[in-house]
């Protein structure tokens, strides 16, 4: 019987692989994961875990908060796949099954995100026009509707992480029979840039609110001491979010355009600091400056 052709990649010299059924050759990350990286997930997002269902029971803007819940708890799982990858005896980093399992979550869980900051910009345009048509089309971008508005970039997102995730769980394949992982990561890289092309649209879609709403709030007293100085810092929230999760799309698509064990992708920091770090602050943002404080019942813009 033929040998296999040996396919390059990483292997731990201190970790032997177990050669196990769902286990590849190499290590799928490029690197070994470290335990302390992810177990701080764990507890970072499962604190936000918290607060996000606190204000789901008080605040009770339900989209949003259901959704930021869900990113929370998609980011715990990921992570604690994450973790069953880190050095034995608490992991195994060659494992198939928990890189794809980790992958899955800890990219779905953005576009759970993403889409709680589609439903904040919807509601600042229903509650900035009193849920008036014609204010409304004067307020949001383009004179779209809430619901257009909502439709197109939710559906951008649902193509794109499936492309996305099924990319990942090709390459895992391909490396667990030692083939060249390049047509999966390609697609991987197809799915990576329609979301920053999308993503790209919203913010020039959200920067042309903020604009289309200065004039309303001057004309109006959502500009008063009390009312604009808080309106300010939740739209700051706002747009500091959307500017992270665009951080952490952008080093995604950097990161698969370099290819499978590229230098960004073989190195931990940069998940850590470009993945891991610019969700977490995304979440925190907007569960400190909760959107349903604004325009949830009884919220500042409603009253």
């Amino acid at each position: 019987m033929a040998n296999k052709a040996p396919i390059d990649g990483y292997v731990d010299p201190m970790i032997p692989n177990p050669n196990g059924p769902n286990d590849a050759p190499i290590i799928i990350y490029g690197y070994t994961p470290h335990l302390a990286l992810s177990a701080l997930a764990v507890a970072l997002f499962g604190l936000l875990l918290v607060l996000h269902s606190y204000r789901l029971y008080t605040i009770r803007l339900y989209a949003f908060s259901i959704l930021l819940v869900f990113t929370t708890f998609c980011e715990i799982i990921g992570y604690a796949f994450r973790m069953r990858s880190s050095p034995p005896p608490v992991g195994n980093p060659y494992n198939v099954i928990n890189f794809i399992v980790q992958y899955f979550f800890i990219v779905c869980a953005p576009v759970f995100l993403s889409a709680a900051i589609y439903t904040t910009l919807t509601s600042f345009i229903g509650a900035m026009s009193g849920e008036n048509s014609a204010a409304a089309h004067q307020i949001s971008p383009l004179g779209l509707s809430k619901k257009t508005i909502l439709t197109i970039f939710i559906t951008c997102d649902v193509v794109a992480t499936i492309v996305q995730v099924a990319g990942a769980a090709l390459i895992g394949v391909a490396e667990s029979n030692r083939k060249s992982p390049d047509t999966p990561n390609n697609i991987l890289l197809g799915g990576l840039a329609f979301q920053v092309f999308a993503f790209l649209v919203f913010l020039v879609l959200l920067f042309t609110f903020l604009r289309n709403s200065r004039k309303v709030r001057k004309a109006t007293s959502l500009d008063d001491a009390g009312r604009g100085n808080a309106l300010r810092m939740y739209i700051i929230a706002l747009v500091a979010s959307s500017l992270l999760v665009y951080l952490r799309t952008i080093f995604r698509l950097a990161e698969t355009a370099q290819g499978v064990m590229g230098y960004a992708s073989s190195h931990e920091p940069f998940f850590g600091s470009l993945e891991f770090a610019p969700i977490v602050v995304a979440i925190a943002l907007l569960g400190w400056w909760h959107p349903g404080r604004l325009v949830g019942k009884n919220g500042l813009l409603l009253r």
